[in-house]
């Protein structure tokens, strides 16, 4: 449920406007309101808004009743699409993710945080399963999207974390790695619908063996995720 930033003021210019005791047709209308009359719009709830009457009654009214208000100054209310709204406003992402971490096959999970309009901060767990060897590994990004407002959205990350792999049992005198990871990715999103977005990433990984070895991973992955 999304509250307005202030409330705004706005003048009824149909016959009138049903108010609603929730939001949703199943509500019985138990105010109604007449042409001139103002309204105030408290929040909002999906494709509802709860409004306030000059005289106290509140109740819901859909953004249809509502396209054809006029604002103080007297111009028409604009209401963008509530869904594009809350892909704009958007601020914490879960995700998931499949594909390929060295020609070897991957899952990942991802969450992140919207610290501005362009940038994230992002944690990211991963697993690699391999013929002879499995790996896991973790990163925290910094995720730069400099067209976030567009449904297709290209990004681009930085990172660093931790890198361990695993060699099967049955090799001879394998032993297991463990190393510092950096990371740099790039990506493009597109907002599906509702709430889910479908990304696909492109990213190197570095890990540091030793002071004097390190082994490079590239990894191609595909997935979707879903933002509130």
């Amino acid at each position: 449920m999304s509250r307005s930033q202030k409330t705004e003021r706005l003048q009824v210019t149909d016959p009138y406007i049903e108010l609603r005791t929730g939001p949703g047709r199943g509500f019985p209308v138990f105010f109604v309101t007449k042409r001139g009359d103002f309204i105030e719009i408290e929040l909002r709830h999906t494709d509802w808004y709860r409004v306030k009457t000059d005289d106290g009654k509140v109740g819901w009214v859909t953004r249809q009743q509502l396209e054809s208000t006029l604002t103080a100054a007297g111009a028409t209310k604009s209401f963008r699409d509530v869904l594009l709204d809350d892909y704009l406003s958007r601020k914490v992402q879960l995700g998931g993710a499949w594909g390929h971490f060295h020609s070897e096959p991957m899952l990942k999970l991802w969450t992140s945080y919207r610290l501005s309009e362009t940038l994230s901060l992002e944690g990211t767990i991963g697993q690699v399963q391999g013929v002879f060897s499995g790996s896991d590994f973790w990163h925290i990004n910094v995720v730069l999207e400099p067209w976030s407002d567009r449904r297709i959205s290209p990004f681009f990350g930085v990172g660093i974390g931790k890198f361990k792999n695993f060699p099967n049992l049955s090799l001879i005198g394998a032993t297991t790695t463990d190393a510092k990871l950096a990371n740099a990715q790039v990506g493009v999103r597109y907002h599906l619908t509702e709430r889910f977005v479908l990304q696909v990433d492109y990213s190197l990984y570095t890990a540091f063996v030793s002071d004097q070895k390190s082994t490079e991973y590239r990894a191609l992955t595909a997935g979707v995720s879903f933002f509130f």
